[in-house]
């Protein structure tokens, strides 16, 4: 990639504002404060909270009627339906297993058995309102030298 490229696609680095319904905002913040999060008091009020992911990633937690206000579909039953596999890394396996321990403490249920592939490692919760998260760990180095040619690798 050039360097005029780079400096493009930096300079048109987006954010991301993840939008959730959650049925009750006291116990979401209490689910996500217990994992560590924090949140960002400007954009929470009696309809919303605002979770921060970090500089770039957030995600707005909005009660259900305040969610419905943004679409004109039915908001999901995550009871017998997934409306998506929400995805965040990890720094290192023990804190996947640290974050899932975590949330089932604070009352969150087991997703999916964790997967090892020895250089990528994941587990998943669903949280209070049936939303699917998923924990990653990835050793980068491992899986590029995997993802090379045999030949490459000699």
């Amino acid at each position: 990639m050039s360097k005029q490229s780079t400096s493009a696609s930096a300079a048109n680095a987006r954010m991301i504002f993840l939008n959730l319904p959650v049925s009750d905002l006291a116990r979401t913040r209490e689910f996500f404060t217990a994992l560590g999060f924090g949140f960002d008091p400007r954009f929470c009020d009696d309809n919303a909270i605002c979770m921060i992911l970090n500089q770039q990633a957030y995600v707005m937690l909005l009660r259900e009627p305040f969610f419905q206000t943004f679409t004109n579909q039915t908001i999901c039953d995550t009871a017998t339906h997934t409306e998506g596999l929400f995805a965040l890394s990890c720094s290192s396996r023990a804190e996947v297993d640290e974050m899932v321990e975590k949330a089932l403490a604070a009352g969150g249920k087991p997703a999916m058995p964790a997967q090892d592939h020895g250089f990528m490692y994941g587990s998943s919760f669903y949280d209070l309102d049936g939303h699917h998260w998923e924990l990653t760990w990835m050793d980068m180095e491992a899986a590029m030298a995997a993802a090379q040619p045999p030949a490459a690798q000699a």
